[in-house]
């Protein structure tokens, strides 16, 4: 029996036994995601795809707009150790970091909020910007048109949990990201949706929807 059939075969039988995933099942799951201990709140498929994103770009600096507990930083700058390169600016309004994330030589947090955050700190030639902060419509379009200009051809700008539609909570967030990115894209045509990532894992498999915005010029 051929490995597809195989496969398809037990989808089957776990399909009879009501052992089905559900989107609301990983959103929760989520939830309790940590990287050596410390909270990473990140879907697994989007988990798995940064490492690839950032083996692709091999960034000089990663600017992440929403530190929270520091997991997802710390997450990355270990994957900039396995490259040998890199750097990892965050940002955040309130300090919860753990003393050893902080210690991590790639890494710089920053507390007063993206508004104070000073661009011209800015340093290389790949710069790759993530977007993960309050995830409201204003605020969303806001943070990606100021990080826009640097964020380097070739490189993403990143836009996180569009996925909140899927979840029948836009209102709660004023349209949050999906609304933005789509107002966004037609005033940037230097940005595409880079739908190899948006669909890797099947049409729309992420909770980054319509998120992975490339620069290409």
């Amino acid at each position: 029996m051929s490995l597809l059939r195989r496969i398809i075969r037990q989808k089957e039988k776990l399909r009879v036994r009501g052992e089905n995933f559900s989107l609301t099942g990983v959103y929760k799951g989520h939830y309790n995601i940590t990287y050596k201990g410390v909270p990473c709140l990140k879907c697994p498929f989007d988990y798995v795809l940064y490492q690839m994103i950032i083996q692709e770009v091999k960034p000089d600096l990663i600017v992440e707009i929403g530190a929270n507990h520091g997991g997802s930083a710390y997450y990355m700058a270990d994957l900039l150790n396995a490259i040998g390169h890199g750097q990892i600016h965050s940002i955040d309004i309130a300090d919860r970091v753990p003393d050893e994330v902080k210690k991590h030589p790639r890494i710089k947090f920053f507390f007063d909020g993206w508004e104070k955050y000073d661009l011209s700190q800015i340093k290389g030639e790949r710069i790759l910007v993530i977007e993960d902060a309050s995830h409201h419509y204003d605020n969303t379009l806001a943070a990606i048109n100021h990080f826009a200009p640097v964020v380097t051809k070739d490189s993403y700008l990143i836009v996180e949990d569009g996925i909140i539609d899927r979840l029948g909570l836009t209102e709660n967030f004023n349209g949050g990201p999906v609304r933005a990115i789509k107002e966004f894209l037609p005033v940037h045509p230097e940005f595409v949706l880079d739908l190899k990532w948006h669909n890797f894992f099947g049409e729309g498999a992420t909770f980054n929807t319509m998120g992975y915005l490339k620069r290409v010029k």
